[in-house]
C-alpha cells in the first residue's frame, strides 16, 4: 500500500472513531432536550385538563342549580294545587290557575334546558376522559424519562470516555503534520473532515469539484481538500483498486 493510501486509511479510521464521538456528544446533549420537551408537552396537558375539568365542573354545578330549580317548582305548584281546592271565590281560583299555568310553562323551559346541559356535560365527560387519559400517558413517560436519564447520561458518559482514550491511540498512528491538518479542519466544520469523492462529487458538501481537481485526487500522490467545503477527501474506488492489484 502506498503511503498516500495508509495515510488516508488512517485518517478514515480516526474519522470511525469521530463519528462514534459525535453520535455519543449528540446523545448527550439531545437527552436533555427530550426531557425538557417532555416537560412542555406535560404541563400543556395539565393545563388541558385543568380547563376541561372546570368546564365540567361548571356544567355541574349548572346541572344540580336547574334540578334544584325544577324542584323547587314542582313543589310550589302542587302545593297551590292542593290549595285551589280550598280556593272561596272565582277571582282568587283564576289567579292562582294563571301563576300555576306560569309556573309550569318557566319549568318546562328549565326541563329543556337541563336536558340540552345533560347532553353537553355528556360531551364535556367524554373529552374530559381522553384528556385525562393522554395526560396520565405523558405522565407515565415523563416519570419513565426522569429515571432513565441519569442512567442514559452516565453510560453515554462512560462510552465517551472510553472513546477519548481510544482516538487518543488512533491518533498517535497518523503522522503529526497530517494529525495536525485534520484538527484544524475538525474544529472549523461541521462533522465529519474526510470524505470520499464519488463521481467526482464531494460527499461532504454534495458539489462537484473541479475536473482538475479530480484528476489531482485520482492520482494519489498528496491529500486534497474539497475547494468548496475545505474537507479532506479521498477517491472512493482507490481502495477497490487496491484490493484488485493484490
Amino acid at each position: 500500500m502506498s503511503l498516500y493510501l495508509k495515510q488516508i486509511e488512517q485518517l478514515i479510521s480516526l474519522q470511525k472513531v469521530d463519528d462514534e464521538i459525535h453520535s455519543i456528544r449528540q446523545e448527550l446533549e439531545n437527552a436533555p432536550k427530550e426531557l425538557e420537551s417532555l416537560h412542555l408537552r406535560f404541563n400543556s396537558a395539565t393545563e388541558q385538563r385543568t380547563r376541561q375539568l372546570d368546564k365540567v365542573s361548571h356544567l355541574r354545578d349548572q346541572e344540580k342549580r336547574l334540578s334544584i330549580e325544577i324542584e323547587d317548582d314542582f313543589a310550589r305548584i302542587k302545593k297551590s294545587r292542593n290549595k285551589l281546592m280550598t280556593v272561596g271565590n272565582t277571582k282568587e281560583y283564576h289567579a292562582m290557575v294563571r301563576e300555576m299555568d306560569s309556573l309550569e310553562r318557566v319549568n318546562k323551559n328549565r326541563e329543556e334546558e337541563l336536558n340540552a346541559l345533560r347532553e353537553e356535560l355528556t360531551r364535556q365527560s367524554s373529552a374530559l376522559a381522553e384528556v385525562e387519559a393522554e395526560h396520565l400517558s405523558l405522565e407515565n413517560e415523563l416519570a419513565a424519562c426522569e429515571a432513565g436519564l441519569q442512567n442514559r447520561m452516565t453510560e453515554a458518559q462512560a462510552a465517551l470516555d472510553s472513546l477519548m482514550r481510544r482516538r487518543g491511540e488512533t491518533g498517535k498512528e497518523v503522522p503529526p503534520p497530517v494529525f495536525a491538518r485534520y484538527e484544524f479542519i475538525r474544529e472549523r466544520l461541521q462533522h465529519p473532515v474526510i470524505v470520499p469523492v464519488e463521481e467526482g462529487v464531494c460527499s461532504g458538501c454534495n458539489i462537484a469539484i473541479p475536473p482538475q481537481n479530480y484528476i489531482e485526487l485520482q492520482k494519489a500522490a498528496q491529500i486534497l481538500s474539497c475547494p468548496n467545503c475545505q474537507r479532506l477527501m479521498f477517491w472512493n474506488r482507490h481502495f477497490e483498486l487496491e484490493k484488485a492489484q493484490e
